[in-house]
């Protein structure tokens, strides 16, 4: 039999965050995110817009324990009719801080809801079920205990590595898999796909629990594809770091020459502009992550001059004296 459920985006997985992160987590992991994608602050990229939109799609749902039930459920996160509720990228893209001031920050009652009529009713209401409750004790009704919860059915997630090209992340790709019991899945990946992304294939395995599909898009030279966005980790010595130097990186379209400037530490950004994936008119950058590695066995002259530095460091005019 031929099972195609329909992949949901990981929501977890789209803040960074473990299954059943506490509030102040997903709060942190949400203003980081939405930091990192915001379009103001990546030039309006069109793969930036994307992920802002979906990382905001991962908060409002599992910051909302209605939405995140029917989502961990399996069915939809938002119920008919409220889809376009509330849409902030309806009109365009807020300013970020105004943004996370108006959803993360503490919201007032409407005025309308603090008024006296309202509250007067409530608490008539309210004191004339409180007397109807105490009039059926004195009368010596019995109220009947709630029904047992259901049984708890045992579960268990599964995930499953998929590797993509280039193209056919960008275009999304139709995937093919034959779960432990034998059951054929089908799924498309959704398109301007990245690699570590994470779908969710609900309700699929022995059980009644979850399968995850782990992208892979990666190339031979070690360039990790994220839409349009092409993205490339450069080891270097802690010399190279510190003085610079020029060194050659591989890019969707050959080699080229790129100059490190001095004083790069780990995690520094190198935008290659317009070498990324192409799609239409639309061409993403290459982003080149620094990363400086120290050799896992020093000689001794290294080792003596590793030493010298961190003397320099802590006492910066020891050297004068």
């Amino acid at each position: 039999m031929t099972h195609s459920p329909g992949a949901q985006p990981d929501y977890w997985s789209v803040l960074g965050l473990e299954p059943g992160a506490d509030a102040p987590s997903l709060k942190a992991a949400f203003r980081a995110q939405a930091r990192r994608w915001h379009p103001d602050l990546n030039g309006n990229d069109p793969l930036a817009e994307e992920r802002f939109k979906r990382v905001n799609e991962a908060y409002a749902v599992l910051s909302d324990p209605r939405r995140r039930q029917a989502w961990e459920a399996g069915g939809p996160s938002v119920a008919p009719g409220e889809s376009g509720a509330g849409d902030p990228f309806a009109t365009g893209f807020p300013d970020f801080d105004d943004y996370l001031d108006a959803l993360l920050g503490e919201r007032r009652r409407p005025a309308q809801e603090e008024g006296p009529p309202v509250e007067r009713e409530f608490d008539a209401e309210a004191e004339n079920e409180t007397e109807a409750e105490a009039e059926a004790e004195s009368a010596g009704s019995v109220t009947s205990s709630p029904a047992p919860p259901p049984p708890v059915r045992a579960s268990s997630d599964q995930e499953s590595m998929v590797e993509l090209s280039p193209e056919q992340a960008l275009q999304g790709e139709r995937v093919e898999l034959v779960l432990p019991d034998g059951t054929a899945v089908e799924v498309w990946t959704p398109p301007f796909a990245g690699d570590g992304w994470r779908l969710r294939l609900v309700g699929v395995t022995p059980g009644g629990g979850d399968h995850f599909l782990q992208l892979r898009v990666r190339t031979d030279e070690g360039l990790r594809i994220d839409g349009l966005r092409v993205l490339y980790p450069l080891e270097l010595s802690p010399a190279e770091a510190a003085l610079g130097c020029q060194v050659v990186v591989p890019t969707l379209r050959g080699p080229v020459k790129l100059r490190v400037p001095p004083g790069s530490s780990s995690g520094r950004l190198l935008r290659l502009r317009a070498r990324g994936q192409e799609w239409g008119e639309q061409r993403g950058d290459q982003l080149v992550e620094v990363r400086i590695v120290v050799p896992d066995v020093l000689a001794d002259d290294e080792a003596a001059l590793y030493r010298r530095l961190q003397q320099l460091a802590d006492d910066p005019d020891g050297g004068s004296r």
